[in-house]
């Protein structure tokens, strides 16, 4: 029977960066015998990398980051986080009429963009059907029904209800119903 050796704690890396590696691995759908491959490495030590069990040399590191498309600097900073509380958010018209629309995600985040809003009876995004420069929309309804309009057809949501489209598909939405209805629409990548 073989045994792995681990490494001593001398030998472990100080900082930690093998997730933010592999997350970015996944991201970009690659095997660790692509990876390997591409920066010219040995797929035990990328994924050792991947597990922090090891310190890269520069050229290593370079190598990984180069492709999988990162700066090296990017492994090093830490997250980016940002708390809006309730009723915050700046407000926003993507030109629909009977709607309070807040972006409740920072114009800094560019894979992400959510939109809240709270949409009267009869209020909507318009009849002309419209598209987005994303690749997937998502529209959550929090409470009250709203009619997503493609142009195969048209679905009715309530509350509890989601549905995910391409952003590239036309489409529009209107609340039909008797009472105000509240959506949070999730775009990716931020248009």
């Amino acid at each position: 029977m073989s045994t792995r050796r681990i490494p001593e704690a001398r030998e472990r890396p100080a900082v930690h960066i093998g997730a933010k590696l592999r997350a970015a691995r996944k991201l970009r759908s690659l095997t660790l015998d692509q990876v390997a491959q591409a920066a010219g490495l040995t797929k035990g030590f990328v994924s050792r990398l991947e597990r922090d069990d090891v310190s890269p040399s520069v050229a290593s590191l370079v190598a990984v980051c180069d492709t999988l498309g990162l700066r090296v600097g990017d492994l090093f900073d830490p997250p980016l986080t940002s708390v809006l509380r309730a009723g915050e958010g700046r407000l926003i018209n993507f030109g629909g009429h009977g709607t309070v629309e807040r972006l409740i995600t920072p114009g800094t985040q560019a894979s992400l963009e959510v939109i809240h809003s709270v949409i009267e009876p009869g209020g909507g995004g318009g009849d002309e059907l419209y598209t987005l420069a994303c690749e997937a929309e998502c529209a959550y309804v929090l409470r009250g029904t709203i009619e997503v309009v493609l142009e195969s057809g048209s679905e009715l949501l309530s509350a509890g209800d989601a549905m995910t489209f391409s952003g590239s598909a036309p489409h529009t939405w209107r609340n039909p119903g008797a009472e105000s209805c509240e959506v949070l629409w999730i775009l990716a990548p931020a248009p």
